[in-house]
């Protein structure tokens, strides 16, 4: 089989995983040439992965959550009233922020419990609990925000989690204007990717695992490579990596190697599945059904921290849509909605899709109503997607 040849079996084998790669990379494109490189630029860049931010924080527990076929609709406001909470323990009960932080989301593992107690113990379904905490949770951040409005927080270390940017290598002449570390930290990214990969190859032929061909693993090596270094040297035209981008790379590496390389993670997917085979295989359902919605609740305690520090403010409205971006996001990611199948990683490039299509339509002056319109066709193409890829492996 030649290499062309072998390339296309490999792409129509994994097109669920490689085509939201596939798309970001042409949304990316069409914008970077429609907005005569402007989506592009290093300033934009950064923007685009901060605005990220709280929506792929959310979308990676959503994700976990859609997997055990279940779906959670309070996660927005519940961000929204957490973030309120932290900046009222701040402003009004002077807090520290290494206090309050752990505070808040310990409050989220406990809110998602209550949720899981719910869906697990009572057996009550879980679009009806969590509208439920929709509801309540809305109202109780208009509650906590009645007498004061908007609350500034004037804390500049919490601030910086939403603003603030790694710091720099003292200047010593070289590459002048250009954050170092970023690019350090980019160049240790690419020599952990392949050092991971080739270990992992190594193991494959020791036990006589299918493997790439040398000629595909090596294009796959310099162009993940290419991509990570491309990425690294336009943030680091501007001001580097940031706080948020640092936060997010933290919960999508501890939750991938969670749901890819532990028992725990094999459950979670054993439970999607099919619940019932798993629960007679030994698998306890409603202790997986409990740590994904804690989880959820802790991932929106986190996701209301990022977008109450970038604001540097809670606001009465925080949270609003914010669970139909992560739902969004995470389908767009390739999550199924038959459950069962989705990755943590594709759950981040569907927050980067559905972002890059408001941040390109905006520097193109698209009015909102076509915004939406547009973003609700991707969705739409997402899961005729999932359907169409499901039916064609059956």
């Amino acid at each position: 089989m030649s290499f062309i040849n072998y390339a296309q079996k490999m792409v129509r084998e994994n097109i669920r995983e490689y085509g939201m790669f596939i798309a970001l990379f042409i949304i990316m494109m069409v914008f970077a040439i429609t907005t005569n490189g402007l989506f592009i630029s290093s300033r934009n860049l950064v923007n685009l992965v901060n605005q990220t931010g709280y929506i792929a924080v959310l979308a990676v527990g959503m994700t976990l959550v859609i997997v055990i076929r279940h779906i959670d609709l309070s996660v927005g406001f519940l961000a929204g009233f957490l973030g309120a909470v932290a900046a009222i323990a701040m402003v009004s009960w002077h807090l520290p922020v290494y206090v309050v932080i752990p505070m808040i989301l310990i409050l989220g593992i406990v809110a998602g419990l209550f949720t899981s107690f719910l869906v697990a113990q009572l057996g009550i379904p879980a679009f009806v609990a969590t509208l439920a905490g929709w509801l309540g949770y809305r109202g109780a951040l208009q509650l906590i925000t009645i007498s004061t409005g908007t609350i500034i927080i004037p804390n500049e270390t919490f601030n910086a989690i939403g603003n603030g940017f790694i710091p720099d290598i003292p200047d010593i002449g070289i590459l002048p204007g250009v954050h170092k570390l970023t690019l350090i930290l980019g160049l240790l990214a690419i020599t952990l990717f392949i050092t991971n990969e080739l270990i992992t190859r190594r193991r494959m032929q020791k036990h006589n695992f299918e493997i790439l061909p040398a000629g595909i693993f090596t294009l796959k090596l310099v162009f993940v490579s290419a991509l990570i270094g491309g990425i690294a040297w336009i943030l680091a035209g501007y001001q580097g990596l940031s706080w948020t981008a640092v936060v997010v790379l933290i919960v999508v590496i501890l939750y991938d190697f969670i749901t890819s390389k532990t028992v725990l993670g094999r459950h979670i997917y054993a439970v999607g599945g099919n619940p019932e085979a798993a629960e007679l295989s030994g698998i306890r359902v409603k202790k997986i059904t409990h740590v994904v919605f804690a989880s959820m609740g802790m991932l929106s305690a986190l996701s209301g921290i990022l977008f109450a520090a970038r604001l540097r403010s809670a606001t009465t409205v925080a949270g609003t849509l914010f669970e139909l971006d992560a739902i969004a996001a995470a389908f767009v990611g390739g999550v199924s909605a038959a459950g069962g199948v989705g990755k943590v990683m594709g759950s981040l490039i569907g927050a980067l899709v559905m972002t890059s299509l408001t941040s390109g339509m905006n520097l193109m002056g698209i009015d909102i109503s076509y915004q939406y319109i547009v973003r609700a066709g991707v969705l739409v193409a997402a899961v005729i997607f999932d359907v169409a890829t499901r039916s064609q492996g059956k």
